[in-house]
């Protein structure tokens, strides 16, 4: 029988963690001295700690390994439960691998510019939104003003100021650029139920778990160089597009008169490799 700080030397296990496993019932002293309170353990229960710091070097957690060590748990649950660790672990190691990719992205960037990046681009979780849209082809991506005076021209009939809705947005639904012809909805979130218009849709935009998104501060003719931004970021982390992307207007010319005061949030949905 060995006392509790011999039993700590023994088995290289603190003391702190041995009363910890006794309180939770993962390994009991064979004995304690009802008088002095001192934990007594044997030699025979060095394989059951052995087995302990094993599970929990694989990454099982407390309460898995004491169901483990007390339910004689069969092998085949044994080799499930090691499989979902395994699986969770592959998880982790693929994230950590795409932010390393994204670490060396940046540092090349700064590398060839010499300074940190106008652009920062973000990955994040968009939840789904209520809005009103109008969807229409328009000659050029310029001209949106219509499709954006309609929507304006329904929410008077609802009785809403246009300028409530917050922020307008635009979807492009065609495949890739087009110089004529472009597949447009521009929409803005609404925040209880309106009826339809007569091109005027209420619907409920999906939620995109993985958007890519870039924030563009200034006039519209120089946008371009946000999408070379998010492009780069893009191939940076092996994203691939997966489904129309957007334009946010957070501070536009509904605010201001100054291109120069704009604000804009480009966002495509994306699928990581």
């Amino acid at each position: 029988m060995f006392k509790i700080g011999d039993f700590s030397r023994l088995s290289q296990v603190s003391i702190k963690a041995l009363r910890y496993y006794d309180e939770i019932g993962l390994l009991k002293p064979v004995s304690v001295d009802r008088f002095t309170g001192y934990r007594f353990y044997s030699a025979d229960q060095l394989p059951r700690l052995n087995r302990i710091l094993a599970l929990k070097d694989l990454g099982l957690s407390l309460d898995q390994i004491a169901d483990l060590l007390t339910a004689n748990v069969p092998v085949d649950q044994m080799q499930d439960l090691l499989r979902q660790k395994q699986a969770e672990i592959a998880q982790q190691v693929a994230e950590e691998q795409a932010r390393l990719r994204r670490v060396e992205a940046r540092l090349r960037q700064i590398e060839q510019e010499g300074a940190l990046p106008e652009y920062e681009v973000v990955i994040k979780p968009v939840p789904a939104q209520q809005v009103a849209a109008v969807r229409a082809t328009v000659p050029t991506y310029a001209d949106a003003g219509p499709l954006f005076a309609e929507l304006a021209g329904y929410f008077w009939q609802q009785g809403i100021d246009p300028a409530t809705p917050y922020p307008y947005l635009s979807l492009y639904h065609d495949e890739g650029y087009r110089e004529q012809d472009v597949d447009m909805t521009i929409a803005a979130p609404v925040d209880r139920p309106l009826p339809d218009g007569e091109r005027v849709r209420v619907y409920e935009l999906p939620p995109v778990d993985t958007m890519a998104s870039v924030i563009h501060r200034g006039p519209y003719d120089r946008i371009h160089e946000a999408y070379s931004a998010l492009m780069a970021s893009m191939e940076a982390n092996r994203c691939s597009i997966t489904g129309p992307n957007r334009s946010l207007y957070l501070h536009g010319a509904g605010q201001s008169a100054d291109p120069a005061t704009f604000v804009t949030e480009i966002q495509f949905s994306v699928e990581r490799g």
